[in-house]
């Protein structure tokens, strides 16, 4: 067995890794970079190793730096998590040739999955079906454009490197096709260094499903079942589960049946996911669900599997690395129960979803908040944000704990809620009131639009395809109202800790109190009537929104808002487009600019209807965060 261990990776995976390997008792070193010196892998690991700037490029995707790392700490393995270097062939090759163990598949198995063409053509020899589409080399923009019209319209163009949706656009008529190709092949290249692409045919109702597979370096290659990623945004994962509603028995066993023969067309060692897309138009049948790819890693989305099979995939990766065979045989793996995880986002809904970053003042993970009050600003603080284990039918995944920082430099992703039940709506209704109990603040979460799609009646249903959030994403992204009982019973909190002490009870039995919430007046309804000048701010949280409740201060007057139509950058990035210029006349919703930041590209619109009263910026400008980029003024 390995005795000790590196992770190439950070946050919540280097954390979850950590938390096995201390139970088989095994060192573990951690790697940083500068913006996660203080960050909780770090002090979570036995040892850890500076490998350089905040930059990914400069430091968790420097695999020279990482193996160095591994050979002067005496490190005997490498796990790389996911993302970052999972899934780089040559650094797996790297690390072996290091004379290090590498924990994960071959790396001939990666570089055959690693280009989703060359993946598509291997499994259609291995019998495996494919979706139609076109897998050549020939990337002139008009032969793609003949390709997607001759396999028909709506098509999806993908990076053949690509991966977590990005270099990925659905385009649904032939005039869109050059400007969606020029936009995928920019991001494919960002993100991957390779612009290639490949056009599929779009299908209509798509559910999108996966199958978790592991393999031995004894020849034995298993699947623990399906899981379904269904619910997307922009092709990004938002909410998974497992099993996958829908799925009869017959179907399954021909479904993972592919998916371990696709496993051992590539010789697999490790865990892998085999990903699939099913039309559900007619439900889910076994001869309308076709290979997408392999994900040569352990993915994201692994807890929900473990829930249901009882099985640690990691403990397993590190078994099979150390030369073991699996734990267990296909006949001794069964499904108990139901999983749902969700990912919860450093990023505001309200905004386009755009990143959110800043200090972790209040972190507040489901079912950790303790019954001490936080006299300083009047509501509980979060516990100790390591505890990682399930408690009851909620499991927490977390790389960040209060105080910590949401950098620009990586993935907005602080933390996975897994919840479990005996069936799917027990575990739905689980996760439901888990990610009501999240308090997360200054920084913007995701909480509310994850709570509004969980009670989506088609995702209640469990008919939700991927294209429900392009549907009805307006609405599930709008901020809900907090109710009004919760506003008044945050008011009177304040009153009966005393922390309010202008407060006068007087005759009015049914009074109101005058506050700022998030800076906007508000009047709330009192029990005991009187007139109220607060002195102190407090949290107020429900449907997974945090509200800043504060008192209404006569000396600073309401705090005005001027929505004066600054459009201020939401992080730091590169202006790649501009589609206006001054004295243009713009709609509500308009695109103005494209800012590419965190590796893909953010649209900036118009607030509301009016004229570009200042353009700032032009295409090529690097902007910090907050940089004023335009300002719209009411049209007159």
């Amino acid at each position: 067995m390995i005795q000790s261990l590196l992770i190439a990776n950070r946050g919540e995976i280097a954390c979850r890794i950590i938390r096995t390997a201390r139970q088989m008792g095994i060192r573990t070193v951690a790697v940083y970079s500068d913006a996660d010196a203080k960050a909780l892998h770090v002090r979570q690991a036995d040892e850890a190793v500076h490998i350089g700037p905040s930059p990914a490029r400069e430091s968790y995707l420097v695999g020279e730096k990482i193996i160095a790392a591994a050979l002067t700490t005496g490190a005997e393995a490498i796990h790389p998590g996911y993302g970052f270097l999972s899934e780089n062939a040559e650094f797996a090759q790297a690390v072996i040739d290091a004379g290090l163990v590498w924990v994960g598949p071959r790396p001939a198995s990666i570089t055959a999955m690693g280009l989703k063409d060359a993946a598509k053509k291997l499994m259609a020899e291995a019998g495996v079906p494919v979706t139609p589409g076109y897998l050549g080399e020939n990337q002139d923009p008009a032969f793609l454009a003949s390709q997607a019209a001759e396999i028909g319209y709506p098509v999806l163009i993908k990076a053949v490197a690509g991966g977590g949706g990005k270099g990925m656009r659905k385009v649904e008529e032939a005039a869109d096709f050059a400007d969606a190709l020029a936009s995928c092949q920019r991001e494919a290249s960002a993100s991957f260094g390779n612009a290639h692409v490949l056009i599929e045919k779009y299908i209509q109702r798509p559910r999108h499903i996966e199958v978790q597979v592991f393999g031995d370096t004894h020849g034995n290659i298993v699947h623990l079942f399906e899981r379904d990623c269904s619910l997307q945004r922009r092709h990004q994962k938002v909410i998974e589960e497992a099993p996958a509603p829908g799925m009869d028995e017959g179907t399954r066993e021909q479904l993972c049946a592919t998916a371990v023969r696709a496993a051992r067309a590539v010789d697999y060692v490790g865990a892998g996911t085999i990903e699939f897309i099913a039309d559900a138009s007619e439900g889910l049948r076994a001869d309308r669900i076709w290979f997408m790819e392999m994900n040569t890693r352990l993915q994201v989305e692994h807890p929900v599997t473990e829930e249901i099979t009882g099985v640690d995939l990691v403990e397993w990766q590190l078994r099979v690395a150390s030369g073991e065979p699996l734990p267990k045989r296909q006949d001794e793996l069964s499904i108990n129960g139901w999983a749902m995880e969700a990912r919860l986002y450093a990023e505001d809904p309200a905004k386009g979803f755009l990143p959110s970053i800043g200090r972790l003042e209040h972190f507040t993970l489901p079912h950790t908040r303790p019954p001490v009050r936080d006299t300083a600003h009047g509501f509980s603080p979060d516990v100790d944000a390591t505890n990682q284990t399930s408690q009851g039918a909620i499991r927490v995944d977390t790389g960040v704990e209060k105080g910590g920082e949401v950098s620009p430099f990586y993935d907005p992703m602080i933390a996975k809620v897994i919840a479990s039940g005996h069936d799917r709506d027990a575990a739905r209704r689980s996760l439901l009131s888990a990610l009501g109990d999240t308090v997360v603040w200054p920084v913007k979460t995701n909480a509310a639009f994850l709570v509004a799609a969980l009670a989506h009646p088609e995702f209640a249903e469990g008919t939700v395809d991927t294209g429900l959030i392009a549907r009805d994403g307006e609405e599930l992204a709008r901020p809900p109202a907090p109710s009004p009982a919760k506003l008044t019973d945050a008011a009177m909190a304040m009153i009966s800790a005393g922390i309010v002490p202008r407060f006068r009870l007087n005759a009015e039995p049914h009074s109101s109190g005058r506050f700022l919430l998030d800076g906007e007046p508000i009047e709330i309804p009192l029990v005991a009537g009187g007139t109220l000048w607060p002195s102190d701010d407090m949290l107020v949280s429900d449907k997974g929104m945090v509200w800043h409740l504060t008192p209404w201060r006569i000396e600073g007057g309401h705090g005005h808002h001027a929505h004066d139509g600054a459009i201020l950058s939401p992080m730091p990035g590169r202006i790649i487009a501009v589609e206006v210029a001054a004295g243009d006349v713009v709609t509500k919703g308009q695109k103005l600019l494209t800012l590419e930041a965190m590796k893909m590209e953010h649209s900036l619109t118009a607030p509301f209807d009016g004229v570009v009263a200042e353009l700032n910026v032009a295409a090529g400008a690097q902007v910090q965060v907050e940089a004023p980029l335009v300002r719209i003024a009411p049209a007159e």
